[in-house]
C-alpha cells in the first residue's frame, strides 16, 4: 500500500472506526439501529460533543482544560439554586429571575471561569494542566458548597416567575429530534465556521502550530488562548444547563469524568495534543464513535468496569494514530518535495 492511500486511510480513521462499531453492535444486537435508540444515542453523543467541540478549540491552540466536567456540575447546580431559591437582595427581598436571565447567567458564569482558565494559563504561565486541575476542584467545591452536597429537585419551573419551560432545554424535542441535538447543530455549525472562515479561527491554529513565529507574526497569542478557554467553559455551562433541564435536578456532581470522554473524542476525531490541527467535523465523529461504543457495551452488558478499560485503550490508540499519522505526512512530504526538486 502506497504511502499516499494510506495516509488518506489514517486520516478517515475515525470514519471508519464508525463504521466499523456500528456494523458490530447492529449485528450483535437486532434493536441497536432502532429509531428509539439511534435518538437515545444522539442525546448522549451531543452531551459528549458540545464538551469535545470546546475542547477542541483549546487542544488546537496547544492548551488542555480538565474543569469541564466541573463546570457543567456548578452551571447546573447555579440554575438549580436561582429556579428555587432566587437571590437574596436585603432584608427578606427576594430576586427570581426568568429563563432567559438564569440561561445568560449560567453561560456568563462559564464564560468567567474560562476567563480564569485562561489569564491563569496565559498571563500567569501556569501549565495548562496544572491551572485547569486547579480550577476543576475549586470549581467542584464551590458547586457542593451551594447545597451542602444535596441535590436541587424539582426543577420544574414556576409560570409565575417564567422558567416554566426549564424542562424542554433538555427533554423537550423539535421536529422528532431533541432539543439538546439542535443545540449540538448550533454550536457546533458557528464553531466550524469560525474555526475554518474567520481570522480567529486561523489565529488559533496558527497559536498551536508555534506560538512563537504566531507572535513574531503579529498575533496576540495570549489573547487568542483566553478566548478558546472562554469558549470551552462556555460549552461546558451549556452541558450543565441541558442535563439540569433533563433530569429536572441539580446535583453537585453531576459532570464527574465528563472531561475525559470530551477529550477522547477531540483525539479521536483528529486534534493532536502538541496543537495545531483538529476539526469540529472530526470531534463531531469523534463523539459519536465514543457514544455508540459506550452505549453499544451498555446494550451488550459489559461490565462498567470494562468498559473504562476499553475506552482507555480508545484513548491510547487514538494518541497512537495521531503520532504515526504525522511521522507518515511527514515522509510524504520529503518525498513529494525530493520529486519536485
Amino acid at each position: 500500500m502506497g504511502g499516499d492511500t494510506l495516509l488518506v486511510l489514517m486520516r478517515l480513521r475515525t470514519v471508519i472506526a464508525l463504521v466499523v462499531v456500528l456494523a458490530v453492535f447492529s449485528a450483535a444486537a437486532p434493536n441497536f439501529l432502532s429509531s428509539a435508540n439511534m435518538v437515545l444515542m444522539l442525546k448522549h453523543v451531543a452531551l459528549n460533543a458540545i464538551l469535545a467541540i470546546g475542547l477542541t478549540y483549546v487542544i488546537v491552540a496547544g492548551g488542555i482544560d480538565l474543569s469541564v466536567g466541573s463546570v457543567a456540575g456548578l452551571a447546573g447546580m447555579v440554575a438549580g439554586f436561582l429556579m428555587l431559591n432566587g437571590v437574596p437582595v436585603g432584608g427578606d427581598m427576594l430576586v427570581h429571575f426568568n429563563l432567559i436571565e438564569i440561561i445568560l447567567i449560567v453561560l456568563a458564569l462559564g464564560v468567567a471561569i474560562g476567563f480564569l482558565n485562561g489569564l491563569l494559563v496565559a498571563r500567569l504561565k501556569v501549565a495548562p494542566f496544572i491551572a485547569t486541575l486547579g480550577t476543576l476542584y475549586v470549581v467542584r467545591g464551590a458547586a457542593l458548597l451551594s447545597s451542602d452536597g444535596r441535590t436541587f429537585p424539582d426543577l420544574v419551573g414556576d409560570p409565575y416567575y417564567g422558567t416554566g419551560g426549564f424542562p424542554v432545554i433538555g427533554g423537550g424535542y423539535l421536529l422528532g429530534l431533541p432539543v439538546s441535538v439542535w443545540i449540538l447543530a448550533v454550536i457546533a455549525a458557528v464553531a466550524a465556521y469560525v474555526a475554518m472562515r474567520t481570522p480567529l479561527g486561523r489565529q488559533v491554529y496558527a497559536v498551536g502550530g508555534n506560538a512563537h513565529a504566531a507572535a513574531l507574526s503579529g498575533i496576540r497569542v495570549n489573547r487568542v488562548l483566553v478566548v478558546t478557554y472562554m469558549v470551552s467553559g462556555f460549552c461546558a455551562a451549556v452541558v450543565g444547563l441541558i442535563i439540569a433541564s433533563e433530569l429536572q435536578a441539580a446535583h453537585p456532581a453531576t459532570g464527574e469524568t465528563f472531561e475525559l470522554n470530551a477529550i477522547a473524542a477531540a483525539v479521536l476525531g483528529g486534534a493532536s495534543m502538541s496543537g495545531g490541527r483538529g476539526t469540529i467535523v472530526g470531534t463531531l465523529v469523534g463523539a459519536a464513535v465514543i457514544g455508540v461504543l459506550g452505549d453499544g457495551m451498555v446494550m451488550m452488558g459489559v461490565s462498567a468496569f470494562w468498559q473504562m478499560v476499553i475506552k482507555g485503550l480508545v484513548i491510547i490508540a487514538a494518541v497512537l494514530l495521531d503520532g504515526a499519522q504525522a511521522r507518515l505526512q511527514h515522509r510524504v512530504a520529503i518525498r513529494r518535495a525530493a520529486a519536485m526538486a
